[in-house]
């Protein structure tokens, strides 16, 4: 009861801040000004979604294709994964989606400018995603490999009963993680005049002046988004541990 009534007053604090800065604006509050924005809105509510999964995904599968490379006993993969790795942590995400729309994109002829935004959001979360799968099968100790042989195994029944129930175990709760990382990184995005919720908020504001009213809705839409994710996160945590 202690936990909940301390959650609640910090909600309570936060939102009570909320209201003092709304009644500290010039004009009085009036979400209504938004109406005829509806749609322009929710265009960028889904297409920060729908480029956010894209970005996901893309970085998952070349995550783990650099994992690969990082693992196989090759040097000169290692050390291209070790010096690609290097790049991107030097490299600020904004800079990334820069040089992938104006610079490496028009060098292949590719003019998608939000397009290659979101390669640029995939290649800066890749080394992250690496990491990742990384810790997930550096989970796996060379005892149960030996007992997998001991019992004779078969490759898929290592994969199927073993390996990949652990793997996935570890690797779900910083995926998701990530997922609400590339979500906050994608309003970069507007940079590049793609229609994500930050490019739409900026033109209804530009077009009602309502601007503690566009940006707290634009405020409360991302948290719609990454609140369930890392609460989702704690939860799988809290579970598996229990497991």
């Amino acid at each position: 009861m202690n936990k909940l009534l301390s959650y609640l007053g910090s909600i309570g604090i936060f939102i009570l801040f909320a209201l003092f800065i709304v009644s500290r604006q010039r004009r009085p509050f009036n979400l209504g000004v938004l109406d005829g924005y509806q749609s322009l809105i929710t265009e960028g509510f889904i297409n920060t979604i729908y480029s956010s999964i894209i970005a996901l995904f893309g970085s998952v599968i070349l995550g783990f294709i650099f994992y690969l490379l990082s693992a196989t006993k090759i040097q000169f993969f290692r050390a291209f994964t070790d010096v690609f790795t290097e790049i991107i942590y030097g490299t600020p995400l904004l800079v990334m989606i820069f040089v992938m729309a104006f610079v490496i994109g028009p060098s292949f002829n590719t003019f998608n400018r939000p397009l290659m935004g979101i390669l640029g959001i995939i290649i800066y979360i890749t080394p992250y995603m690496t990491n990742i799968f990384k810790s997930s099968f550096s989970s796996i100790g060379e005892e149960q490999y030996m007992a997998m042989d001991l019992f004779g195994f078969t490759s898929y029944q290592r994969y199927r009963y073993i390996i990949i129930p652990q793997v996935i175990r570890i690797l779900m709760p910083p995926l998701m993680n990530n997922f609400s990382l590339i979500i906050k990184g994608s309003a970069l995005l507007n940079v590049l005049s793609y229609r994500e919720l930050f490019y739409t908020i900026q033109i209804t504001q530009s077009r009602t002046f309502a601007f503690t009213e566009a940006y707290l809705l634009m405020w409360a839409l991302y948290l719609v988004i990454t609140i369930p994710l890392s609460q989702g996160t704690r939860w799988l945590e809290r579970r598996w541990a229990l497991e």
